[in-house]
């Protein structure tokens, strides 16, 4: 399902504030190094909304569950304050590799913190506490509802979760679609919908992000 006109996208990317050469670049490499995983790169759009968001909810302490070559790490730890911290999940060393240089010549790599691992143990070998302001969500589709929960958890009252590609292509809406994946996703957006902890809100950005605000 194609939720916009190409000439929309163009459009929508043309009247953002414009990546500069630290982005351009590692979209570049991405896309030429990468072909097949390219497309699990964040749109610039989302990444300056996600810049937007760190730094209109004052977080300090963040957490992403989903690195690839590190596109959103870097938005994400653009919008923390000089003190701020942001860990990365993520389970891939290869993809990860190239997140690190692009870290550092972004200036962010003393921001950022890389944890090699299921990010399912990762998160719940933290402690449990409600430390983090914010949190994106950017992996694997059939762990989200694990990785929802365990972020919650440690989420403090008034931070704000994102969770990417909840429209799935549009297949949400589509009966026919019975994958695994799917069906996970499906199931995570009614719940969070009616989950009475949290205040949220599905955006049509891209393939779809959902706002959650605990309350």
């Amino acid at each position: 399902m194609d939720f916009l006109d190409p000439r929309i996208s163009d459009y929508l990317l043309a009247h953002c504030t414009p990546a500069d050469d630290v982005l351009r670049d590692l979209a570049a490499e991405t896309a030429a190094a990468l072909p097949g995983q390219a497309r699990m790169q964040i749109s610039h759009d989302e990444g300056e909304f996600l810049t937007l968001l760190v730094r209109l909810s004052g977080a300090r302490r963040a957490v992403e569950v989903g690195v690839f070559t590190g596109y959103s790490s870097i938005c994400i730890a653009r919008g923390l304050p000089g003190d701020g911290e942001l860990l990365a999940l993520d389970v891939s060393e290869e993809w990860t590799s190239v997140a690190r240089r692009y870290w550092e010549r972004a200036g962010l790599a003393g921001r950022i913190t890389l944890r090699l691992g299921p990010a399912a143990e990762s998160l719940r070998a933290l402690p449990e506490e409600p430390v983090f302001d914010f949190g994106f969500i950017d992996a694997d589709k059939g762990g989200y509802p694990v990785y929802y929960e365990e972020l919650l958890a440690r989420l403090r009252p008034g931070g704000l979760l994102v969770l990417d590609n909840v429209l799935r292509g549009g297949r949400v809406v589509d009966p026919a679609a019975q994958g695994a994946e799917d069906l996970v996703i499906k199931e995570l957006n009614d719940r969070i919908a009616a989950d009475p902890r949290v205040t949220s809100v599905m955006l049509p950005l891209r393939d779809g992000v959902t706002l959650v605000r605990r309350s």
